[in-house]
């Protein structure tokens, strides 16, 4: 299994443990997505307390690659997914984050799917 196949083997690990559904063949394309960022420590997760980075997610992920306007809904969309993966879990992954924005705003489009 190579590197890359890890890495999506253990975001989907992490949310079935969650109980949280998921396409395998999207949480793929999301993870390719990332690029090598997934095999760096700081760059694979999302600090759900930190709100620089909450608004570079807001920025960079859904108002630049999934083309939203920027709304209060937004804001509300990744509160309510740290909120599902839980405030208090040290991990959240950046590719299971983006993962679950993409459904929450139907984007799957954006990724061939």
């Amino acid at each position: 299994m190579s590197k890359f196949d890890e890495k999506v083997a253990l975001y989907k690990k992490f949310m079935d443990d969650r109980d949280i559904r998921s396409n395998t063949d999207l949480l793929t394309a999301v993870t390719k997505g990332l690029g090598p960022s997934i095999y760096k420590n700081d760059a694979e997760t999302v600090s759900g307390s930190d709100s620089k980075e909450l608004e570079t997610v807001k920025k960079n992920f859904l108002m630049k690659k999934l083309g939203l306007d920027d709304s209060p809904a937004l804001d509300k969309a990744i509160d309510e997914v740290m909120e599902r993966i839980g405030r208090s879990e040290r991990n959240k992954y950046r590719a299971v984050v983006y993962y679950m924005l993409v459904k929450k705003f139907d984007k799957e489009s954006v990724y061939g799917m």
